[in-house]
């Protein structure tokens, strides 16, 4: 996730893209000399080039985006024989670097949801303030959010518009989209949020009545919170005994996902919610992280300043121990 200005660009430039908590997160990973880390979520690569600057170490970045790892060729070129690109999901983290012939490193870093350059790149259909295909797939592939629009059942879209959008408002967008789509089926953005904002009306803070549904179907048709589920055990299986994981989250599902983990997983087992799996609530018998601050760290107001996108980021970090992860994981988790 970027904290860049919207602009009215089609395709931004990488300069527009500016890492949230990027020294936060530096300061945490600590990169040592010969080290290996992970970058999940490679974006337009500003985690890796400050992980890969400050130390002489080795960077294998992964993203379900085939244009992320187009924008790292440059990158690996001032890095020669440090950084490595694997396109894939970061749920997939310790099978795709296995199939490398790596089974252990030194910190992951997890850079949450939609980057900038997805939200401004009309084409790719994230955005409600720009006229776009409705598409919302990261990879490109599957089954794209006009698909779920025009086909899923007015209970069903309800369910994904409060359950990923926690829109209070979510029976009567649903209800409004299938209205819509008798007449004509949705295929572009600003028809959808056209419909929707005819139904809610903007909030006092002045958020925009369609960014909780266009939340909600990004969430659902990627699988955002199942990727990250899969993303946090990938790294428990991955991570050598004093290696950090630090993750930025950018709204309440995913810190949420990410708190009662790493609790669960320091030894002390929470009462999960409606949108934590038990196999991530349950506390191992021995604990696999130490969690490194109580509370998620947070930008600075002059960071929000600048970034205004940066404003409801949270970091959380925790170190690795010496236990061995849990085995068998409810769900088929592993």
């Amino acid at each position: 996730m970027s904290s860049a200005p919207v602009t009215g660009s089609s395709v931004p430039s990488d300069l527009e893209h500016i890492p949230v908590l990027l020294s936060e997160v530096i300061a945490a990973l600590s990169p040592k000399e010969g080290s290996i880390y992970l970058d999940g979520t490679f974006g337009a690569g500003g985690y890796s080039a400050a992980v890969l600057e400050a130390a002489p170490c080795v960077v294998w970045a992964i993203d379900r985006d085939p244009e992320a790892l187009k924008r790292g060729e440059n990158l690996a070129e001032r890095f020669p024989g440090r950084l490595n690109f694997v396109q894939g999901r970061f749920g997939d983290m310790a099978e795709l670097l296995a199939a490398r012939g790596l089974t252990g490193v030194d910190g992951v870093a997890l850079d949450l949801g939609v980057s900038s350059m997805q939200i401004e790149d009309r084409a790719r259909g994230f955005s409600f303030l720009r006229d776009g295909p409705l598409d919302m797939r990261m990879e490109k592939s599957g089954r794209s959010a006009a698909d779920v629009v025009n086909t899923l059942s007015e209970k069903e879209l309800a369910d994904i518009i409060f359950i990923y959008g926690e829109e209070r408002h979510a029976r009567r967008v649903a209800r409004a989209i299938v209205e819509a789509r008798r007449e004509r089926p949705f295929s572009r953005t600003l028809h959808l949020a056209d419909v929707i904002r005819a139904e809610v009306r903007r909030a006092q803070d002045g958020i925009d009545p369609a960014t909780r549904t266009f939340q909600a179907l990004r969430i659902y048709v990627n699988d955002e919170l199942g990727e990250l589920e899969r993303g946090l055990v990938g790294a428990e299986k991955l991570l050598r005994p004093g290696g950090i994981l630090a993750v930025v989250s950018f709204h309440s599902l995913e810190d949420r996902i990410v708190k009662t983990f790493l609790k669960a997983r320091s030894g002390s087992a929470i009462r999960p919610s409606r949108h934590t799996p038990a196999s991530l609530s349950a506390a191992p018998a021995t604990a696999t992280f130490t969690p490194v601050s109580r509370r998620p760290i947070t930008p600075s107001d002059e960071e929000t300043h600048r970034n205004p996108r940066a404003r409801s980021a949270r970091l959380r970090v925790a170190a690795r121990t010496t236990a061995p992860m849990l085995t068998a994981l409810a769900g088929g988790l592993a």
